[in-house]
């Protein structure tokens, strides 16, 4: 069972310091704003670029090392690749562009072979077509099958449901899903869709400036981002600033006028600080828990927050809204639609909510910040 694993450096003209691991069976997304180095990543994956420093071993293989200025050729790793515009010779049927990578064995061979990847990828009776006469979804199959025929130790797929539209591109990921079950090799997908990574991949890898910030699971990364960085690329809203304070034997953010208790784990985390260093914070909107009107509860009176309703915009079944505190800060969230109504909730109107302990997050001290006096707070 191969593992892909990669570590590149450079300084220019493309900035890399990047690394990451893919087991095999697993899925790795590439994450980040375009220019942030991801389809340069699955190039030097592939052979066809060549980083001034660093190493790309699959399994036991070492595909590139540049300290010993060893590089294997494009043909020499056993790579499949899906392009973003499926790279299919337009003069080729869907069955002969499947067996360009089978052209070593015979002819009928060949043929046989590449009928069997149509049928896997549910193009049954379509290898006869050329691209033009195809769908977007169905040039996606027959690139991901010309891919897949190779047999290769690595999967690449650059932004591979992007040209289909949405109802296809739901399609096609679930195929690619169940496709997964029987293709044990790394997989790794750069995707500018973050729904789409948290729902296939394994493991997400958040790019910027060709940088690895952060790497983990998806749910991981969600709901404890390693920096404001990373929470903003991966469009995180309730990042916030406060001040670490002691209160009655224990840790505490104070956030404007609220003093806010967090878990056990977090207490330990403070325990690293000096009271009076300013920290920065993130709260998973599902931990934020609105108070219902006239039908309190004992959950209700935890971290409690009084707001001011700022935005309320139903979304079919889920409504965002948007609250401001007093100090100016904004809670973000969704509700269902049935309990912002049954709220009330509109624009003006003052709620309340709960900031639930175990979903604050701490990310370390606020950039810049300078550091009071060790001290303690106690009220």
């Amino acid at each position: 069972m191969a593992e892909l694993s990669l570590q590149l450096a450079q300084p220019g003209p493309i900035p890399l310091q990047a690394e990451f691991a893919c087991r095999s069976g697993e899925l790795l997304a590439l994450v980040g704003p375009s220019g942030s180095g991801k389809t340069t990543l699955l190039r030097a994956i592939a052979g066809l670029y060549q980083p001034a420093a660093g190493v790309i071993h699959c399994g036991e293989e070492c595909w590139f090392d540049a300290q010993r200025k060893h590089s294997l050729r494009p043909q020499q790793r056993r790579v499949g690749i899906v392009f973003q515009d499926y790279a299919l010779f337009p003069h080729l049927s869907a069955r002969d562009n499947i067996a360009i990578p089978l052209r070593h064995l015979p002819k009928p061979t060949q043929a046989h072979r590449a009928e069997e990847w149509l049928a896997r990828v549910k193009l049954e009776g379509l290898g006869g077509r050329f691209p033009h006469q195809l769908s977007g979804g169905q040039r996606q199959r027959v690139a991901l099958a010309r891919a897949l025929a190779r047999e290769p130790e690595v999967l690449l797929l650059d932004e591979p449901f992007s040209a289909v539209d949405q109802v296809t591109r739901r399609r096609l990921q679930r195929e690619l899903a169940l496709l997964r079950q029987q293709i044990a090799i790394p997989i790794v997908l750069v995707t500018h869709d973050l729904t789409e990574a948290a729902a296939l991949a394994d493991t997400m890898c958040v790019l910027h400036n060709g940088t690895t910030l952060q790497s983990g699971p998806p749910e991981a990364l969600f709901r404890r981002p390693a920096s404001s960085a990373v929470a903003r690329l991966l469009d995180r809203h309730n990042l916030y600033r406060a001040t670490l304070r002691h209160y009655q034997g224990r840790y505490c953010l104070e956030w404007g006028r609220f003093l806010l208790e967090v878990s056990a784990e977090v207490q330990a985390q403070l325990g690293g600080y000096r009271v009076g260093d300013k920290l920065e914070w993130y709260l998973p909107p599902s931990d934020i828990v609105l108070h219902r009107r006239e039908r309190p509860s004992n959950g209700e009176r935890e971290n409690p927050v009084a707001a001011m309703v700022s935005e309320v915009v139903a979304l079919g079944g889920m409504t965002s809204v948007a609250l401001r505190v007093a100090h100016g800060d904004m809670l973000r969230f969704e509700v269902g639609t049935h309990a912002a109504r049954r709220n009330q909730l509109a624009p003006g109107a003052m709620v309340k909510v709960s900031l639930l302990a175990s979903g604050i997050h701490v990310m370390g001290p606020v950039a810049n910040e300078v550091s009071t006096p060790p001290g303690v707070y106690e009220t």
